[in-house]
C-alpha cells in the first residue's frame, strides 16, 4: 500500500516539478534579446521600436501563446509605409517577466498604458491587436477613444473562443486544472505548432521559437491565467463603446481558423455594424505571419 502512495505522490508532484526547474526569465536569458527593457508595476517588459523615431506610431499587441516575434512578417511593410512601430511581450511570453496575478483585463491594460507613458506616447497611435492581443487593444480603444485613432483587429479573441471539452474543464476547475494544464499543454503546445511547421511563413522558424516558450518557467501559467481571465469574457459593451465613439474598427479574419469560431464575424458585425471585415480565406488562426503580404495589402486598401 505503502509503494501505491508513494507511486501516486510521484505522479502529482511530477508537473509542479518540472515546471520548477524550467529555464527562468532572467538577465541570462535575456542575454541575446533585440530591443529594450523597462521594469513597469508588475515587472520587466520587454519591448521593440521599428521605423523612424518621427513616424506615426502603430502599437501591435500579439496573443496568447506566441509573443512579438509574431509581428516579424508585418513591421516591415508598417516601417516602409512610414509607422514608427512598437511591438512588446505581454507579461508571461517572451522575454517580459511573468508575474503570479489574475490575468485579466486589468493586468493587461495596466501593462500597455505603463508602457506607453514611459515612452512618452500619447495620442493619435494606431492599435493592431492579434488574437487574446485583439480583445486587450478592443478594451484599451473603448476605455480611451480619444487616444486611438484606428483599431485593426486579426483574428481578434472577444467573441468567444473554440474550446474542447478537456480545456474547459481545465479552465473551470481549480487545483485539478491547473495541474493537469501542468501535465499535458507543453506538449499539446509543441503538437499543435508542430502540425503547422509546413505552412508558408514570414517569420523564419516561427514553429520552433513558439514551441521554445514551453521551456520557461511561468508561461504556462499564464497561458492558464489568460483563459481563465481576461479570454472568459466577451467585449461586447466595448465594442458598443467603439462605434457610439465613430472608431474605424477594421477585422481581417482567417477563413480556416479553428481558434476564432466563424460565427464571431456575425457576432462583432451585431455589436458594431461600422466595423469593417476581410476575410482570407484558407488563412488559420496563425494569418499574422503565413499571409502577411495579403494583411499588408487589405491595410493598403484601408488607408493604414
Amino acid at each position: 500500500m505503502i509503494w501505491v502512495l508513494l507511486i501516486l505522490a510521484a505522479i502529482i508532484a511530477l508537473p509542479p516539478l518540472i515546471e520548477w526547474n524550467r529555464h527562468r526569465m532572467d538577465d541570462s536569458a535575456r542575454g541575446t534579446a533585440p530591443g529594450q527593457f523597462v521594469r513597469l508595476s508588475k515587472g520587466v517588459t520587454h519591448f521593440n521600436w521599428h521605423g523612424p523615431a518621427d513616424g506615426p506610431v502603430c502599437v501591435c499587441v500579439h496573443g496568447l501563446t506566441t509573443p512579438s516575434f509574431v509581428w516579424g512578417g508585418l513591421t516591415p511593410g508598417l516601417v516602409e509605409r512610414g509607422y514608427r512601430v512598437l511591438t512588446y511581450d505581454l507579461y508571461g511570453r517572451g522575454y517580459s517577466d511573468r508575474p503570479r496575478a489574475p490575468q485579466d483585463r486589468a493586468f493587461f491594460l495596466d501593462q500597455l498604458r505603463e508602457l506607453l507613458a514611459h515612452l512618452g506616447v500619447e495620442g493619435d497611435i494606431t492599435l493592431i491587436g492579434y488574437s487574446m492581443g485583439g480583445a486587450i487593444s478592443t478594451a484599451f480603444s473603448a476605455e480611451h477613444p480619444d487616444r486611438v485613432n484606428r483599431l485593426v483587429l486579426l483574428a481578434p479573441a472577444g467573441m468567444g473562443l473554440a474550446r474542447g471539452k478537456l480545456m474547459r474543464f481545465i479552465i473551470d476547475t481549480p487545483l485539478i486544472g491547473d495541474w493537469l494544464m501542468l501535465a499535458l499543454f507543453p506538449r499539446m503546445h509543441r503538437k499543435g505548432v508542430r502540425a503547422e511547421r509546413d505552412l508558408p511563413t514570414a517569420v523564419p522558424d516561427v514553429t520552433l521559437l513558439q514551441a521554445k516558450e514551453t521551456e520557461y518557467q511561468g508561461f504556462t501559467p499564464a497561458v492558464l491565467a489568460s483563459l481563465r481571465g481576461l479570454l472568459s469574457k466577451t467585449l461586447e459593451s466595448e465594442h458598443v463603446k467603439l462605434q457610439s465613439a465613430g472608431l474605424p474598427v477594421l477585422a481581417i479574419w482567417g477563413g480556416a481558423d479553428r481558434v476564432i469560431p466563424a460565427a464571431a464575424i456575425g457576432t462583432l458585425a451585431e455589436w458594431n455594424s461600422k466595423a469593417a471585415h476581410e476575410v482570407l480565406e484558407g488563412a488559420g488562426h496563425g494569418l499574422t505571419y503565413t499571409h502577411s503580404g495579403e494583411i499588408l495589402e487589405i491595410l493598403r486598401r484601408y488607408g493604414v
